[in-house]
């Protein structure tokens, strides 16, 4: 059995994804690996860029863009894989971080789903694991109370969930729970489904040694984010909560995008703005449609 099946989904990110996969097969060493890229019908020559420049790795070419779990199931159909490894087109790694997550879940048998730090371009620091949302965390995201999202320690630490930039689980157990939820087009899946591999009493882990950039947001543009990201939060509720749990969750969510909005604007970060923006109207949108 290969050791490992790293798994990339692809939507008109060319020269990222060659980024990636040059980084992959520059890094990954001493360890049985695949690669499969799923390509969501891209438009920028992605397709023939890996048939001409990288033989070895299987692709798949969707009919239809699948958006990101959908496309990783039909990844996950064909790995051959211990271990999936679903990774960001837009990451370059630093280090032999798949073998290094790999040696961690084989000593580790309660961990189910791990994961690296992340690093932006400038090797700064950014977002490796976070939280499942819940009212409380909805209460500390109003006052602006910050979650500890990157392990500065030289520890492996236990988390509540991993980015979906660098996800790696036991395809055993990813096979039991029938993967992503197919519901979900792009953003919280990975959330959805951490939720339902900690409901079987695994644990989730972020493994410092694992070093990966991920240039995030350059595959997406502002309004799709917000949109999805949106839509994505209130599948997530929907799926692991009560409608009255929800309803109060959004409110408080509704309550974090205006203070968000005043905030930014009083502080002129109109980097921030548009964000914030988008999502405050697609959530009127959404009370407007409820209410007909």
């Amino acid at each position: 059995m290969i050791d490992v099946s790293i798994i990339i989904v692809n939507y008109n990110t060319k020269e990222l994804l060659k980024q990636c996969l040059k980084s992959v097969f520059e890094k990954t060493q001493n360890i049985d690996f695949e690669v499969i890229v799923v390509d969501n019908v891209s438009k920028d020559g992605s397709q023939q860029m890996i048939k001409n420049e990288f033989s070895n790795v299987t692709l798949i070419e969707s009919n239809e863009n699948l958006g990101f779990g959908r496309a990783n199931n039909s990844g996950a159909k064909i790995a051959q894989g211990k271990y999936l490894f679903f990774l960001n087109p837009d990451t370059i790694l630093i280090n032999n971080a798949v073998k290094i997550l790999f040696d961690f879940m084989e000593k580790n048998q309660n961990c189910g789903i791990c994961g690296g730090n992340i690093f932006d371009e400038n090797l700064k620091p950014i977002l490796s694991y976070g939280w499942l949302p819940n009212i409380l965390d909805e209460l500390t995201g109003l006052f602006s109370i910050k979650h500890e999202n990157f392990n500065h320690s030289d520890k492996p630490k236990k988390v509540r969930c991993i980015t979906g930039a660098d996800l790696m689980i036991r395809k055993e157990i990813f096979d039991v729970i029938n993967g992503f939820d197919s519901d979900f087009f792009m953003y919280h899946e990975e959330l959805e489904l951490t939720h339902r591999v900690k409901k079987l009493g695994y644990l989730v882990y972020n493994v410092p040694q694992a070093n990966i950039i991920h240039l995030e947001g350059q595959s997406t543009n502002c309004e799709q984010k917000a949109k999805f990201k949106l839509i994505g939060r209130r599948l997530y509720y929907q799926k692991t909560h009560s409608e009255f749990y929800r309803k109060i969750a959004d409110s408080i969510y509704f309550l974090t995008v205006i203070s968000r909005l005043a905030a930014f604007t009083l502080l002129r970060k109109k980097e921030k703005l548009p964000f914030w923006k988008h999502t405050y109207f697609f959530i009127k949108e959404q009370r407007a449609k409820n209410k007909e």
